[in-house]
């Protein structure tokens, strides 16, 4: 397909991440182009000119109701149909906190079996507070893939987290069965979540939803820790400079983008 490389990353209406992805795309081979909110929903046919729908963190609509769901109702009537096409033709789809919010109630994460309707929830957090850090994850091995997959070659990693509410909420008749679509885990309870998850796919696994920021840790001085990393590796820090960094040694919240461009390229 054309626009193999064409990323439509969303802004707009309290959005707050969109240059931060933007960028963290570009460095990850992709041509993004930001796309307002209400722009999408007037012409959802620019979504046949891309490969990858990126929904970032932030404060839609300044989290009326729920976290996400004033941005949900708006893509639910003008885009819903438009983008199951999208997800059908195997293109990708990633909801990184605010967007993953928004992909859980419109029903995309995990899939609906009635339209539009959610079938899990992201919660306040299970300490009431709005939780801002550095996280250790893990990749279920179900999740974890020799080729394509956003999470290839990874296995544990830390990114950072910043919200309010990102406690996954599990009806009890469906427990067992989310945990198929599970695709990133807490070391640790974090924020009352099911299992500790922290981010959902679909059964194809070219939808995925994340309450950790990958597109805040493209570059090791990222790291909060990266003094004491530079001093234990500075060749790393160096191949990084010069700008000759080699994919296996990339910040992992890069590498995932970078595992999402090799899985546009077999579209």
């Amino acid at each position: 397909m054309k626009g193999k490389d064409k990323a439509l990353v969303l802004m707009g209406d309290g959005i707050n991440c969109e240059f931060e992805t933007a960028h963290a795309l570009r460095l990850a081979g992709f041509n993004p182009e930001l796309i307002h909110v209400s722009r999408l929903i007037e012409d959802p046919s620019v979504l046949d000119h891309c490969s990858f729908l990126v929904l970032p963190g932030g404060f839609s609509f300044g989290d009326e109701i729920e976290s996400g769901k004033v941005l949900a109702i708006k893509l639910q009537e003008r885009v819903r149909q438009r983008l199951e096409k999208f997800i059908e033709s195997g293109r990708l789809v990633l909801g990184i906190c605010n967007g993953f919010q928004a992909l859980v109630q419109m029903g995309l994460l995990p899939e609906s079996t009635e339209d539009g309707k959610n079938t899990v929830s992201l919660l306040s957090n299970a300490n009431h507070h709005f939780i801002n850090t550095w996280v250790e994850l893990t990749v279920p091995p179900a999740s974890r893939t020799s080729n394509n997959g956003f999470f290839e070659g990874l296995t544990h990693f830390q990114l950072p987290i910043r919200h309010g509410e990102g406690r996954l909420a599990v009806p009890a008749e469906l427990k067992k069965d989310i945990l198929g679509n599970s695709a990133l885990v807490y070391d640790r309870d974090i924020n009352g979540s099911f299992e500790k998850i922290a981010a959902l796919k679909n059964s194809r696994g070219n939808v995925l939803g994340m309450m950790p920021h990958p597109e805040a840790f493209v570059r090791w001085t990222h790291h909060p820790a990266w003094t004491s990393m530079k001093l234990d590796n500075p060749a790393l820090f160096q191949k990084e400079k010069a700008g000759n960094l080699p994919e296996e040694e990339a910040p992992q919240g890069l590498r995932i983008l970078m595992n999402a461009r090799k899985m546009t390229e077999v579209l």
